[in-house]
């Protein structure tokens, strides 16, 4: 999986797939200066969650100075949803109120129509275009192959799910002045009145490799800023279990993915791991690093039926 099912025992997080962060997209809109982000939820939709979860806050969080803490948030939260109809609320927050769970800031857009059908919702902001919905899930790969120890079957697992999908597009500036940026994204759920921090991350398929189970809860509820110190000495082993790497090889793969923020450089074009664009092949980036190339790939293609605009993701199937 890419970051599909990231709970303990391959589950969604609390049991609940709408709380289940699938995957994370930072790339160059086709209209030059824009950045488009994109965090998608709740993996084979609508089967989990009919709509998105009311108590909790989906957030982006971005990184504008390279010292691994968010410097701007923007949260988006849901109102109960009625009669199969849902509404979002977008707040964007610098500073301070970026490091927090809350959805706290400015207010871009309030009560905008969530599309559970083909036709996306698009709610223009000021500068911000938004849009959340049932939408297709761009991740591929054979994962049935992977499970046979890499004995390919040619399938493509993703082909026919759908995720829930949260598309922001806005003018560079936006999202800092320097073109480098660092982007991870978070699910919260209120529990006992209190916002926990249920999943997180930014690189595709890290916490189903690298993860025991009794370390994944921590995880998700962690901060980037903290990775690096916490899982370099159990990771590197991974990586010499997997790869045969030696230990000095093995940090220099980790410092790729730890701390668990996608890098992206807007002045070069986006490719994987500069940030990420819908059509990357991460399952085969991923099996290459996991096995220092004796494993380079699963010979899935990206799926075909992205849109070449805005909101980007396919109809929903």
């Amino acid at each position: 999986m890419s970051h599909h099912l990231s709970g303990p025992n391959l589950r969604s997080p609390e049991g609940d797939a709408r709380l289940d962060l699938t995957d994370l997209f930072a790339f160059a809109a086709p209209e030059p200066g824009r950045t488009v982000l994109i965090m998608n939820v709740n993996p084979v939709a609508p089967s989990g969650g009919q709509a998105f979860h009311p108590q909790a806050v989906y957030r982006i969080d971005i990184d504008t100075d390279g010292d691994r803490r968010a410097d701007l948030a923007y949260s988006f939260t849901f109102s109960e949803p009625r009669d199969g109809a849902q509404t979002m609320t977008v707040r964007r927050a610098a500073g301070e109120g970026a490091r927090g769970l809350e959805a706290v800031g400015d207010v871009l857009v309030a009560d905008a129509p969530v599309s559970f059908t083909g036709t996306p919702a698009v709610v223009e902001a000021g500068a911000h275009r938004v849009s959340a919905g049932l939408r297709s899930d761009p991740f591929f790969a054979d994962l049935d192959g992977i499970v046979k120890d890499f004995q390919w079957t040619g399938v493509d697992w993703g082909a026919d799910k759908n995720v829930f999908g949260i598309v922001l597009e806005a003018p560079d500036a936006q999202f800092g002045p320097a073109p480098e940026i660092g982007v991870w994204a978070r699910v919260s759920v209120r529990k006992d009145g209190h916002l926990v921090s249920v999943d997180r991350g930014a690189h595709p398929s890290l916490t189903a490799y690298f993860n025991e189970e009794d370390v994944k809860e921590a995880y998700n509820a962690g901060d980037p800023v903290d990775d690096w110190e916490n899982y370099r000495e159990p990771w590197t082993a991974k990586l010499q279990h997997f790869g045969g790497y030696t230990t000095d090889a093995a940090e220099a793969q980790l410092r790729i993915v730890l701390p668990d923020i996608l890098r992206y450089d807007r002045a070069r074009p986006a490719g994987y791991p500069n940030g990420r664009t819908l059509s990357d092949d991460v399952t085969s980036a991923r099996l290459t690093m996991l096995t220092d190339g004796k494993v380079p790939g699963d010979h899935i293609g990206p799926h075909t039926d992205l849109l070449p605009a805005f909101p980007y993701l396919g109809h929903p199937h």
